[in-house]
């Protein structure tokens, strides 16, 4: 196999690496009263044995664990660059210490540099965290866009919360080596939008790799896309079935529900004869169910499809008939519209600056809905969905800025960056972990050749893990997939 990927740690001279339920003890018969009344003991408890591997919803919840490994770093210091931390501080002539793979200091000029430290002169360039897109369907919806490659969307019922996005992940997709040149470090990768339950997303960290787990984030919760609005009752009305209409989709999330619900008693009631040494038949397990399952036990965060105002308040009623929570709501053109119910509701908002208009859903688009909304109090990000958009959040995010800012809401770069990297964090549930500049957390960082929020601006540098990951003026640390490998303009990242 050629080596392709190993452009970046071959010039550290390093190569990349990828690197039963137990069960109750059961008691013992006693026997109470005379030595006579023998009939009088206690039942003896059922011994609770294990399911069999792979029925037991709760045995393993996680069978395709990450292998990520972060790789070889070493403490690096930018000094005299203007800092973003999105935590709102903004450090002129500011340092950021990366060291062991994680963010070691934060501060202004004369900020400590460890000894032996390489040292980055950042003297006129702008650093903040690393880009998180979190709306992305590179992998699924990979470049070249051909049907071998185009499993994004598993569009043969409905509900499809049984299918899981990393199982369509292609590594080799171009489009991920294109996102780190723009800074993107971090990705939420969603099924499409077809159906009214997607499947599972899967949070990747940006990293040249084989495997789809090799990138997969360690210990990030997975999402659940659902989808309201145009897009089911468009796929399966055309097939002459249900959905086919909005109050269409509306009974079928609610029978998916309740379905669910069903099923988590189950399974709950099981557990709890087990627990008290009742004899007990486990329920059969359903791919489908438990993925819904994992949403009312808090385990998995629900990822909304919805453009519309008043699709997102019924949506939000569904929540709170079965008990459950939205994390974000996704495209969000009307978010404006209930921004103070959103801050409310405690929901992040997925939006575009300027992308509104294509269909009936988001004809009310405008310029101003990150602003307004994020002046509102809620959490708003600016995402892609888009093989391009992702290699240029930061400007898109500028846009968005903007409109709001001539609209007198003096929106701070300080602010807005969190709009691109802290929130999307938040919504995916690993801000405790990156999204911000913050002591402790990892060091996913970039080095921006002007204000990251200017049309000039480009990456050039980009840490993973304090690892350099991209380099825009140095061609070893410029990773190339297999798949573009001896064709016309591999790699062109400038």
């Amino acid at each position: 196999m050629r080596a392709s990927w190993a452009g970046v740690a071959l010039a550290a001279g390093l190569l990349f690496s990828t690197t039963g339920c137990a069960g109750l003890d059961g008691g013992t018969s006693t026997t109470v009263g005379a030595p006579h009344a023998a009939n009088t003991a206690a039942p003896s408890k059922q011994e609770a044995k294990p399911l069999p591997m792979g029925l037991d919803p709760a045995a393993d919840r996680d069978p395709f664990p990450s292998t990520y490994k972060p790789l070889p770093s070493r403490p690096t210091a930018i000094v005299g660059a203007n800092v973003l931390t999105a935590t709102g501080q903004e450090i002129d002539n500011g340092v950021v210490i990366m060291s062991g793979g994680l963010i070691a200091a934060v501060g202004p000029a004369g900020t400590p540099v460890p000894e032996g430290a390489d040292v980055v002169d950042g003297k006129g360039r702008w650093v903040t965290p690393g880009v998180i897109d979190g709306h992305s369907h590179l992998g699924v919806y990979p470049s070249p866009s051909v049907p071998a490659l185009s499993d994004g969307n598993e569009l043969t019922d409905p509900n499809t919360a049984n299918v899981w996005a990393e199982h369509s992940v292609w590594p080799s997709d171009p489009g991920f080596d294109r996102a780190r040149a723009g800074g993107v470090t971090g990705l939420q990768i969603l099924p499409g939008s077809g159906n009214l339950f997607g499947g599972r997303s899967v949070f990747l960290k940006n990293i040249p790799a084989i495997t789809a787990q090799a990138m997969k984030f360690p210990g990030a919760p997975y999402g659940l896309k659902m989808a309201c609005g145009e897009n089911p009752k468009r796929v399966y009305g055309s097939k002459g079935r249900a959905p086919s209409t909005e109050m269409g989709n509306v009974a079928g999330y609610r029978k998916a529900w309740i379905d669910a619900a069903d099923y988590k008693r189950r399974w709950d009631d099981y557990r709890a004869k087990v627990g008290r040494g009742e004899k007990a038949d486990a329920p059969k397990r359903d791919l489908q169910l438990d993925t819904l399952m994992g949403v009312l036990n808090g385990e998995i965060r629900i990822q909304n499809h919805c453009y519309r105002a008043y699709e997102m308040a019924t949506m939000i009623d569904i929540s709170h008939e079965f008990g459950f929570h939205i994390a974000a709501f996704h495209h969000t053109s009307e978010g404006y519209k209930i921004a103070p119910l959103l801050a409310k509701e405690g929901i992040c908002m997925h939006t575009w600056a300027d992308w509104a208009g294509f269909k009936m859903e988001s004809l009310d688009g405008i310029q101003a809905n990150a602003a307004l909304s994020h002046r509102a109090g809620a959490c708003v990000i600016i995402h892609s969905d888009d093989p391009v958009i992702t290699q240029h959040l930061n400007q898109e995010a500028g846009i968005a800025m903007g409109a709001g800012n001539r609209i007198g809401l003096n929106i701070t770069p300080g602010e807005a960056i969190a709009w691109i990297t802290l929130n999307p964090a938040k919504a995916a549930g690993v801000a405790d972990k990156t999204g911000s500049l913050e002591v402790g957390k990892m060091a996913d960082v970039v080095l921006w050749s002007a204000n990251p929020f200017s049309i000039y601006a480009k990456a050039d540098k980009v840490f993973l893990d304090g690892a350099l990951v991209f380099d825009r003026k140095d061609p070893r640390f410029q990773p190339k997939s297999d798949f573009e490998l001896g064709q016309p303009g591999e790699g062109a990242f400038q």
